[in-house]
């Protein structure tokens, strides 16, 4: 292909992923162990859906909302997982074109809901735990579906415009990809085309549905350990902390490792740390979501221990 069939170059079909290629010998290794995450995540965030349904005592604004949390880290890994298995049976790493924006859509759209279901999840615990007698107003059923539909909203409308922006660009090779998923900065630097608007809209996208929620479950939780605080009994504190640990656990956990992949300095990486890092964020914390709220929720726990009993005892249906 001469410079200039390169240089205009709009046809793009596949991409080839670099990532894990550096380590041939182990794809057999990696293939296993990506494999019990996925089961392990699509089993632990399946369990928590048919807990919070079939449970009377989870059927609460917290638990709707945890039931969608679990509904979108099935989302989040189906995109990326499948592909990565797939290709660790397959000499050359590829996701044709299509699927590539495919995925970059899913997977933002997954991201971006998350962020902001995690701040309607900080909001629900603040008026639990400071506004209580005005919760069955401020968190109706209504107001969580719609908070929960807002969310989805958001992550849908960002997702979309990125989407149609990363196919208005000219790509020109080589059709690397330095990772093992689609994002769209690392489309971004395939780009031979002014991505200019792309950044802008991404530096508008990271503010408005990252920062802002992030901020927002900040200030709540500031709000619900200032009023935990002010509790005059250390028993009264531990049952209204237990309430909220098991979210800020999470969001500690989402944050923090998405701050570590996306807001970290590139220079001084290897491909290794990159893929490793973004394991962490992409990967094991949708796993460890329903292991965190298994661990540290009592009502949880006991919904649990209730469904395994069912399913494990289906004698006891009357006939």
């Amino acid at each position: 292909m001469t410079p200039f069939e390169m240089n205009n170059q709009t046809f793009v079909t596949e991409f080839i992923f670099l990532g894990f290629s550096n380590h041939s010998n182990l794809q057999g290794l990696f293939f296993l162990v990506f494999l019990v995450i996925y089961l392990t995540t699509l089993l632990g965030n399946m369990l928590i859906i048919m807990a919070t349904r079939v449970s009377p005592a989870l059927h609460t604004p917290m638990y709707f909302f945890l039931s969608n949390l679990s509904f979108l880290d099935i989302c989040y890994t189906s995109t990326t997982i499948p592909v990565l298995l797939v290709n660790f049976f397959r000499e050359k790493k590829t996701i044709s074109y299509e699927g590539c924006l495919s995925q970059i859509f899913f997977f933002v759209t997954s991201a971006g809901t998350e962020c902001v279901l995690l701040a309607a999840m900080a909001y629900d615990r603040y008026v639990a735990i400071c506004r209580p007698l005005q919760y069955p107003v401020l968190m109706s059923m209504k107001v969580s579906v719609c908070l929960v539909a807002g969310s989805w909203l958001c992550g849908l409308v960002n997702s979309a415009t990125h989407t149609v922006l990363a196919t208005m660009l000219t790509l020109c090779g080589p059709n690397q990809i330095s990772h093992f998923l689609c994002d769209i900065p690392l489309l971004l630097k395939l780009a031979c085309s002014d991505t200019s608007v792309n950044e802008s809209v991404l530096h508008v996208a990271s503010a408005t549905i990252g920062l802002s929620p992030c901020l927002f479950t900040a200030g709540s939780y500031t709000l619900i350990i200032s009023a935990i605080l002010r509790i005059p009994s250390a028993q009264g504190r531990r049952k209204a902390f237990s309430t909220c640990a098991s979210h800020l656990t999470v969001v500690v956990v989402f944050y923090g490792t998405a701050n570590f992949n996306y807001d970290r300095p590139r220079e001084g990486y290897s491909l290794d740390m990159d893929i490793l890092v973004s394991v962490l964020f992409c990967v094991v914390t949708p796993m460890l979501n329903p292991i965190i709220y298994s661990l540290r929720n009592k009502e949880v726990k006991s919904a649990l221990r209730k469904l395994a009993g069912g399913c494990a005892f289906p004698c006891n249906i009357n006939v």
